[in-house]
């Protein structure tokens, strides 16, 4: 599983992505010619203060190459020193789903879309040339499932009325719209809540924002929660090929999780946090961890 946690002390973070397009047997594949350093390189950069490292990905990419993309499955990361300082940098594939012009004019200054061989060969650096060889033997489409931990929603004890409908509190909202600009990174089409307000909560601004309908189950709720039954329904939404988000508690997705991956180890999210099954193939071929 690849695990995105908060960075260590010092440490700088970037983000980017292998982007491609065209047909799934036969991709072109995005780089970039950066004059200042003379290299061609996989669109990169460093995050901002406070974002997150996926709608990192999706800034540099846009602004690099000028392409909107989805999200594909995690590559694994490159580290190595700068001036001293670590420095990550988070990879994903990304599919082209539009195309514009670059708007970081001062950094890049041709943008070239390659077939697979002749864009590793073409990269300057051999850590991008590598990821974008192991795409070879790796599906590029994969579909997403999003399982999602409500944000925080104050103290259960002092809270009075139904459980329910304790809604999400100030730092909660604040994860809310912040997810929702991640999640755009795979667009579901799809989203399904525990009943629950806090979870219907965390889910709504992507939903208004994507014009998408989140549908209640009654199965995903603490209180409705039966181990067969809820399975069923979260693999009916793993398994319908689509890009869809699922939002769920703390004491149920837990086994959830363990019972969709066949992992032995329970995976447990903080609140506002999410994990990602990326399918392909009738199976899962890899999976990623995120705080907001």
């Amino acid at each position: 599983m690849t695990e995105r946690r908060a960075r260590p002390d010092g440490e700088i973070r970037a983000a980017g992505a292998v982007v491609w397009r065209g047909e799934e047997s036969a991709p072109e594949i995005a780089l970039v010619h950066r004059p200042r350093h003379g290299d061609w390189s996989l669109p990169k950069g460093k995050l901002k203060p406070g974002e997150h490292v996926v709608a990192g990905a999706l800034r540099e990419v846009a602004e690099e190459t000028g392409a909107a993309v989805v999200l594909g499955r995690p590559l694994p990361a490159a580290r190595y020193p700068v001036d001293g300082r670590p420095k990550r940098v988070d990879y994903w594939v990304a599919r082209a789903v539009a195309e514009g012009e670059p708007s970081a004019a001062d950094e890049v200054d041709e943008v070239a879309w390659l077939p697979l061989e002749d864009a590793w060969r073409r990269l300057t650096y051999a850590w991008d040339a590598e990821l974008v060889r192991t795409l070879a033997g790796a599906p590029l489409v994969t579909a997403p499932l999003v399982l999602v931990r409500h944000g925080t929603a104050g103290s259960r004890d002092r809270w009075e009325g139904d459980d329910d409908l304790r809604p999400l509190d100030g730092a909660g909202r604040a994860q809310a719209e912040a997810l929702a600009g991640v999640l755009a990174a795979w667009r579901p089409a799809e989203l399904v809540s525990s009943p629950s307000l806090r979870c219907v909560q965390t889910l709504r601004p992507y939903a208004e924002r994507a014009g998408v309908e989140i549908r209640c189950e009654p199965l995903l709720s603490e209180g409705g929660y039966d181990p067969g039954p809820s399975l069923a329904v979260a693999s009916a939404v793993l398994e319908s090929g689509g890009s869809a988000a699922l939002c769920s508690h703390g004491k149920v997705l837990p086994e959830l999780i363990s019972a969709l991956t066949g992992a032995p180890e329970e995976v447990r999210l903080g609140k506002g946090a999410f994990l990602v099954l990326h399918r392909a193939g009738g199976r899962i071929v890899a999976s990623e961890r995120h705080p907001v």
